[in-house]
């Protein structure tokens, strides 16, 4: 009977010891491990731009390719962009302003440039013909698929507004009603009050 009890002492203190090694250890793991911390004044990674800065996910996928534009006769305003870049998050809402105001007659193509495939030449309805290694990147493509605006860097909106402005044949803003855009939530605030 002692040897039963002798047994089940040793089993209890060894379940003991290796469930109270499994808590520190647990212990441990939860105090070392930290949150996610990105944000828009750092270059981490924390999810797409478009859905989290600008609250716009309709522009990614965009709704078409340079080659359907091309097909289509219309105007394209590319935008090359990385999640993880803090100008490019910056930058989102501006993008977004363009969808809003030129969705309607104008292709929006936000590529990310991770997606672009590594060639060595590009034809002018693939995404890698206008890229040239930095982000964010903005071109402005005319109906006719001529370059007519080339922006490196955080472009301001008004920039690209007044290429498309000629491009339509629309009043310049000095001469039409000035369009603002109702902010809603703190990243849009914050870039709109240029």
């Amino acid at each position: 009977m002692n040897l039963n009890r002798l047994n089940f002492a040793r089993l209890f203190s060894f379940k003991a010891f290796i469930t109270f090694f499994v808590a520190i250890c647990l212990g441990f793991w939860l105090l070392s491990s930290t949150p996610a911390q990105a944000g828009v004044d750092d270059d981490r990674l924390d999810g797409n731009i478009f859905v989290v800065y600008a609250g716009n996910g309709s522009l990614v996928p965009p709704r078409l390719t340079i080659a359907e534009t091309f097909e289509r006769k219309l105007p394209a305003v590319i935008v090359y962009y990385l999640d993880d870049s803090r100008d490019c998050k910056e930058y989102a809402f501006i993008v977004s302003r363009y969808q809003e105001f030129y969705g309607r007659a104008a292709s929006i193509i936000p590529i990310i440039v991770d997606s672009i495939p590594q060639k060595s030449s590009y034809k002018p309805d693939e995404p890698g013909y206008y890229y040239q290694g930095v982000v964010p990147q903005t071109v402005v493509l005319s109906a006719n698929k001529k370059v007519i605006f080339n922006g490196k860097g955080v472009v301001k909106f008004e920039e690209v507004d007044d290429v498309l402005r000629k491009e339509f044949k629309l009043l310049p803003r000095s001469e039409s009603v000035e369009l603002k855009q109702r902010t809603f939530n703190e990243f849009n605030s914050e870039l709109v009050s240029e």
